[in-house]
């Protein structure tokens, strides 16, 4: 009930702001009436107001002059110009959330009024269907309660972990960038279905049931990813060849890489701005 009775407001209405307002208006305590969203593009307001009910303008400043919760979902390279004309207009009592990847909160903080209450966020796209890995870091001025506000808010389309904020580039090369390297997994593995006979169609459902089916299954029984494989692992099996071939091509050294590049890059994409 952290968001009951709060005016939640979204400057920028791209897909992840969509993500959110999806779940937020089937979430306890909120609801369409709650919320508001302003963008630039009057056809991308229009078609919000018209599929989740909710209050949208064109016009940030009127967008959150009464909000309690602000919402920060626009590019990393217009944040700097947005947020200075939202100056004026956002309540000092408000929390303030983003979304956008590589501005910092101190960056942020500088550019509203002294003693702003900011959280930073890594979501990630699965918070399109309610699935997203979202890890939250606070400002210099978030309170604990600011961070509830935040974890319900984000919690309303997935899991949210709290970390420092000098990890974020580290979860937006794991989570943030994770579901393209899932992708191209469930699309290897359809690929090789289709090679030992399977149709596309087949081959493709069973693939991605199988990753969802693993990822939950982790999930729900906090087990050890290496005990779950074992138990599916039989001597001398069908598993442990398989398991033989990935581990002879490199796959583990290939993902730990992956996330790493992706991390590296994350704090480039970052520097450049200071």
């Amino acid at each position: 009930m952290k968001l009951q009775g709060r005016r939640i407001a979204f400057v920028g209405a791209g897909n992840m702001a969509e993500a959110l307002i999806k779940g937020l208006c089937r979430a306890e305590g909120v609801g369409p009436a709650a919320l508001s969203a302003a963008d630039r593009r009057a056809d991308r307001t229009k078609f919000l107001a018209e599929k989740y009910g909710i209050t949208t303008t064109t016009d940030n400043g009127a967008c959150v002059r009464e909000a309690d919760i602000v919402v920060l979902s626009v590019k990393p390279q217009v944040m700097d110009a947005v947020v200075s004309a939202l100056r004026p207009h956002v309540a000092k009592s408000a929390l303030v959330l983003s979304v956008a990847a590589g501005i910092t909160t101190q960056s942020i903080e500088s550019l509203l009024e002294p003693g702003a209450r900011v959280v930073r966020s890594m979501p990630n796209t699965a918070a399109m269907v309610g699935m997203s890995a979202t890890a939250i870091a606070p400002g210099a001025h978030a309170t604990d309660e600011d961070m509830e506000v935040a974890r319900a808010v984000f919690e309303a389309v997935g899991r949210v972990v709290v970390v420092d904020e000098y990890h974020l580039d580290a979860v937006t090369g794991l989570s943030g960038s994770g579901p393209a390297y899932i992708f191209l997994i469930i699309e290897a593995l359809a690929d090789a279905g289709v090679k030992v006979g399977l149709s596309r169609d087949i081959a493709l459902q069973l693939a991605a049931q199988t990753l969802a089916g693993s990822a939950h299954m982790l999930l729900e029984t906090g087990e050890h990813p290496g005990k779950l494989k074992d138990q599916v692992t039989s001597p001398g099996g069908t598993a442990i060849a398989g398991l033989h071939t990935l581990e002879a091509g490199g796959l583990r050294t290939t993902l730990i890489n992956a996330v790493e590049a992706a991390t590296r890059r994350a704090k480039e994409l970052g520097d450049a701005r200071k």
